[in-house]
């Protein structure tokens, strides 16, 4: 069984990182979460769930606003050619639907399946804003909890320019 919001929020205070949780209805798109964007303060993120050919996946995390060119992101994160994953791998590897992906789903990655790279820039902000699991929250952390998190999961995330993809 997948982790839901309350299990994160626990897992998040018992890893002693301090969060801002934000309801608002739900968002499923980049374009809708730019009306919730001025009612949540920090940088605001797009979360790519990808599968490589050699069926790596990949989860990259940038800014919102960031273009990224899956073309030219391999060069940039090391994979081979890309793809968007499916909703049924997500749901199955990350534990939440299409419109959800967060770094937060890391928690569900208990086989370490999923490669993760997090934009340089993206990591200078103050405050990082993402789903809890569900996209009628958003949950506000500093990089370095962030990183402390995504560690705590297993994973050692590569930060990279993947704006130069774009």
């Amino acid at each position: 069984m997948p982790a839901t919001r309350h299990d994160l929020l626990q897992r998040l205070r018992e890893l002693s990182i301090e969060t801002k949780t934000f309801d608002h209805q739900p968002v499923f798109t980049v374009e809708e979460s730019r009306a919730i964007h001025h009612l949540v303060p920090g940088a605001h993120s797009k979360n790519l769930f990808l599968k490589d050919a050699k069926d790596q996946l990949w989860l990259v995390v940038a800014p919102a606003d960031l273009p990224i060119n899956l073309k030219a992101l391999p060069a940039v994160i090391g994979s081979k050619r890309l793809s968007f994953g499916s909703a049924a791998l997500l749901q199955d590897v990350l534990g939440v639907p299409a419109g959800s992906v967060t770094p937060f789903a890391l928690i569900n990655d208990r086989e370490r399946r999923v490669a993760v790279v997090l934009h340089s820039g993206f990591m200078g902000e103050a405050i990082l804003n993402f789903h809890p699991l569900d996209n009628a929250a958003t949950t506000s952390v500093t990089p370095a909890d962030l990183l402390k998190f995504i560690r705590a999961c297993g994973h050692e995330p590569k930060i990279a320019d993947v704006g130069a993809a774009g």
